[in-house]
C-alpha cells in the first residue's frame, strides 16, 4: 500500500536547511523519501517509535546520521505520513 507523504512547514524548512548545508545529502534524502511511501517499516529505514516529548511520532534513518521524524495520520480516508522534520540525530531529538 503506497502512502501519501504530507510535508509540514517545519519539514520543508529543515530539508532546505539540510540541503543548503550539505548538498551531497540531497540524493540521500530524495531516495529515503521514496521508501516510507511504499513501506514505512523497510529494514533499510530502521523505523522506530519515539519516546518522551516525541512519543506520538516515529523516526527512520536515512544514512548514518540523518533522521526523518513522522507521524501516521489519516488524510482523505486513507493512511498518510506527516513528515515533521529531518536532520541529524542531535538536531531532531
Amino acid at each position: 500500500m503506497r502512502r501519501l507523504l504530507l510535508r509540514s512547514g517545519a519539514f520543508v524548512r529543515a530539508a532546505r536547511r539540510l540541503v543548503r548545508k550539505h548538498p551531497h545529502r540531497a540524493g540521500d534524502l530524495q531516495t529515503a523519501l521514496a521508501l516510507p511511501a511504499d513501506d514505512a517499516f523497510h529494514p533499510q529505514l530502521r523505523t522506530h517509535k519515539l519516546k518522551g516529548h516525541l512519543a506520538a511520532s516515529w523516526a527512520c534513518s536515512v544514512g548514518y546520521d540523518l533522521r526523518i521524524v513522522f507521524k501516521f495520520v489519516q488524510h482523505e480516508g486513507s493512511e498518510a505520513l506527516l513528515l515533521e522534520t529531518v536532520g541529524t540525530h542531535s538536531e531532531v531529538y
